[in-house]
């Protein structure tokens, strides 16, 4: 009897793997008949929202969009990192947001797309070198995600994807709660706002010279 428990303990183990957020992004388009809300994705994420929420919404800004769609699909993020910082244990969305709906057909089409990202990434993901405590943790890449999502609602031409994608890693790291990936998420991070600063600061000096120009023109 005890061997036959210990034979079977490997097999509820795996049955009990939650499902890969490709998985879950995947059979959503699969089995949907209708429009997908914000609500329905929230409710098949289940209780692992506050990651699954973060990949979702940061992945939907790599997707070819038109200009200024970042801007609302990064509130999300803003929301959902705010709440991780706060220490809430269950992610909360507006109901006005909840409501909001996706057409199946351009729903399908994204997930076409960011599915085998995912699975690519998901190949590399693993338990592994995770450097904080459960709750800990959350408040600390809660805080990191709000700075991105952040980044990603600023107006900043071709400034809001790399963002997105270290807010992306960043929200898979916690899934499965992988130090390695939560280093280079930071690392691409850091190197998005670094690119946003400079654009920034170039832009301004820009418009500076093109002030003092106009300056000097009205002078003479």
């Amino acid at each position: 009897m005890d061997r036959n428990e210990d034979a079977l303990a490997p097999r509820a183990a795996h049955r009990r793997r939650p499902r890969r957020l490709s998985e879950v992004f995947a059979t959503l388009a699969a089995e949907a008949d209708g429009p997908i809300t914000v609500g329905t994705i929230r409710d098949a994420l289940g209780d692992r929202s506050f990651a699954t929420l973060l990949v979702f919404f940061s992945s939907l800004n790599l997707l070819p969009l038109p200009p200024g769609a970042s801007v609302l699909l990064g509130i999300p993020i803003v929301i959902v990192a705010a709440q991780m910082v706060l220490g809430r244990r269950t992610a909360w969305l507006p109901a006005s947001l909840l409501s909001k709906s996706i057409p199946l057909d351009r729903f399908r089409t994204g997930s076409a797309r960011l599915v085998p990202l995912l699975q690519r990434l998901e190949r590399l993901v693993r338990p592994r070198y995770w450097p904080f405590w459960r709750r800990q943790g959350d408040r600390v890449i809660g805080a990191i995600a709000l700075v991105l999502g952040i980044a990603v609602v600023l107006p900043v031409p071709l400034g809001n994807w790399l963002p997105a994608f270290a807010s992306t890693l960043v929200g898979l790291a916690l899934s499965e709660r992988d130090g390695i990936l939560f280093g280079v998420a930071v690392a691409v991070g850091l190197t998005s706002l670094a690119i946003i600063v400079a654009v920034v600061a170039s832009a301004g000096a820009v418009l500076n010279l093109l002030w003092k120009t106009a300056g000097m023109h009205h002078w003479f």
